[in-house]
């Protein structure tokens, strides 16, 4: 059976060959494959600044400084797993809803194979099409979900599909559980003061980003572990969770958030030593546009992020889990 990993950047510089995430193959046949790193290159659902079709390439490239061994976490990953840049799934520009069935159609083969997706946005409301493909497989998903933003609008000029309607979409569709589910991170001006509580009428449990700094990272995890139990977890992390000083390329800026190392350490204490991780059978990171990144800083966090995300995955493999 094969077995994938990164290219041996001793033999060929990070520079070199066609970008895939962290330098894995581009592979489509996913016999001996544990995760796949997908784009899916959309933005039709923006209502700000668009830009983030582009999201996946960047992260892609800023992938390359990736390395094997996870010195945070200390474990060397592709010990425990075989990884793959599948490539980008099919979509519409500017079809939202002809996008979603594209996307969905192509990504729940991967999913009935055994294979977690590890997903690049995108804007955010691509993450609609993610839950409905990987729940068609795992049943009724718990979120974990990093962002300054519910995106639990009911709709938006008129419209139920957008960059902040799919979590109000994918409750009343079933295919997420809000009584397993936390959102975490949200912050700035609204335009009613329920806008907060629309999440909490849902069901969901929101620590809003004004509660969130009382929170370690260990006491965070702990509280996510709580609410999500043994489920299912789809984790979707928005770069806009993060400071705009930190990560200024994305579509809804919002200032006032966690800085990046804050944001790895909330993404790392997810799995503990001798309590172990969540059950992730898929996650996403959503959000970027190189064109408002400076240096790609935004890119580089969210390269690691996912990178971490895999790192959650090969540790559970570690501890016998997946």
């Amino acid at each position: 059976m094969p077995h994938y990993e990164p290219a041996d950047s001793f033999e060929t510089p990070r520079f070199t060959g066609v970008r895939t995430f962290m330098r894995l193959p581009h592979v489509t046949d996913l016999d001996g494959v544990d995760f796949a790193v997908i784009g899916t290159p959309f933005d039709t659902g923006a209502s700000y600044r668009v830009g983030a079709r582009f999201g996946p390439a960047a992260i892609r490239t800023a992938s390359a400084l990736q390395r094997p061994f996870n010195a945070a976490q200390k474990i060397r990953v592709f010990d425990h797993l075989s990884g793959v840049d599948y490539g980008d799934l099919p979509t519409v520009p500017g079809q939202i809803e002809a996008s979603y069935d594209r996307i969905v159609a192509a990504l729940t083969p991967v999913v009935r194979s055994g294979v977690t997706p590890v997903l690049l946005g995108g804007d955010h409301s691509v993450t609609l099409a993610h839950l409905r493909a990987v729940s068609s497989v795992h049943g009724p998903l718990a979120l974990v979900h990093f962002d300054s933003h519910s995106d639990t609008w009911d709709s938006y000029f008129g419209f139920q599909y957008n960059h902040g309607t799919p979590f109000k979409r994918a409750a009343e569709e079933g295919i997420l559980d809000p009584s397993a589910s936390i959102q975490i991170g949200m912050r700035g001006p609204l335009y009613d003061p329920e806008d907060l509580d629309v999440a909490r009428h849902l069901g969901f449990e929101v620590i809003d980003g004004y509660e969130l700094p009382a929170f370690t990272p260990e006491s965070l995890a702990e509280r996510v572990r709580a609410r999500v139990g043994d489920r299912p977890v789809f984790l979707t992390f928005d770069v806009d969770f993060v400071d705009p000083a930190f990560a200024p390329g994305t579509g809804t800026p919002e200032v006032g958030g966690p800085t990046s190392r804050q944001a790895l350490d909330y993404v790392r204490a997810l799995h503990r030593p001798g309590v172990g991780g969540l059950n992730l059978v898929g996650c996403d990171v959503v959000e970027v546009l190189p064109a408002y990144d400076h240096g790609e800083v935004t890119a580089l966090l969210a390269a690691t992020v996912a990178y971490e995300l895999i790192t959650l995955l090969a540790l559970n493999r570690r501890d016998g889990r997946a």
